[in-house]
């Protein structure tokens, strides 16, 4: 096995006992609307995932069965996305991931993020072969397919409305309103109300003002810059409540000092 990089944010406010990672999961799980696990083995993998230990949430959601799945694809999508190095190894992690949650689908056909990690698995997944390809491939009606499936299920799930939002924005900048609309159901103004939605239902994300700005752009044009901007600058205050959000606060500094 290839050695998995360290988070390198650790930080003892991240680190959840089973006591405080229940008083605390409304909070951590505001933008996936994933339920309170009974499991206490499920629980030990989520409190590795919110520590940043993410080769350990992996592991334990794996050992765990079906009812660790979701944090363990969580755990190595988030790693895949932020630490991963090798462009090779991230895109195998994406496809091993996707497959367990189309697994997951069959066995627990209303278990929403197996619909949703599915979704970012193979979206995050189009991102690095290209997106273009990726549409050949038939990969985008699988993405759009199962994140409103999510929605179907949960219409609250925040996360899911910032995926389908960058659906659709990215569609359009690939490929134009015309085709997108009328080959892959990509609308601006869909993408925008997604957008919105997402910030409503989760209003403490920074990752939803992260896509949200990335989709201002690629839908409206860089005459919506500043307001891209302004979007990454409040990314950037945010205060980030486990190892992912302080990722994703520390993707928009970045992004800002750039």
């Amino acid at each position: 096995m290839a050695k998995w990089t360290a988070f390198p944010h650790a930080d003892k406010a991240y680190a959840y006992t089973q006591a405080t990672l229940k008083k605390n999961w409304d909070r951590l799980h505001r933008g996936d609307c994933e339920p309170f696990p009974k499991d206490t083995k499920v629980q030990n993998a989520w409190i590795a995932y919110h520590a940043g230990e993410f080769e350990q949430a992996a592991e334990l959601g794996l050992k765990a069965g079906a009812a660790g799945y979701n944090a363990a694809d969580k755990a190595v999508c988030i790693y895949a996305n932020y630490l991963e190095k090798s462009e090779a190894r991230k895109l195998k992690l994406y496809e091993e991931a996707a497959a367990r949650c189309e697994e997951l689908q069959k066995k627990e056909p209303k278990n929403v993020n197996a619909y949703y990690l599915h979704a970012y698995a193979l979206g995050r997944y189009s991102q690095g072969i290209s997106v273009v390809k990726a549409l050949s491939q038939g990969l985008g009606g699988k993405v759009k397919a199962s994140l409103e499936q999510a929605l179907k299920l949960e219409p609250r799930h925040a996360d899911a409305h910032i995926a389908l939002g960058t659906y659709h924005a990215e569609i359009i900048d690939k490929v134009g309103s015309l085709i997108g609309g009328m080959t892959y159901g990509a609308n601006k103004e869909t993408g925008i109300a997604h957008f919105d939605q997402a910030l409503k239902l989760n209003p403490d994300s920074a990752i939803a003002r992260i896509e949200y700005a990335n989709g201002m752009i690629m839908l409206l044009g860089k005459a919506k810059m500043k307001d891209a901007e302004k979007f990454y600058v409040d990314a950037a205050k945010c205060k980030p409540v486990d190892a992912m959000e302080r990722l994703d606060v520390e993707l928009a500094k970045s992004e800002l000092e750039d």
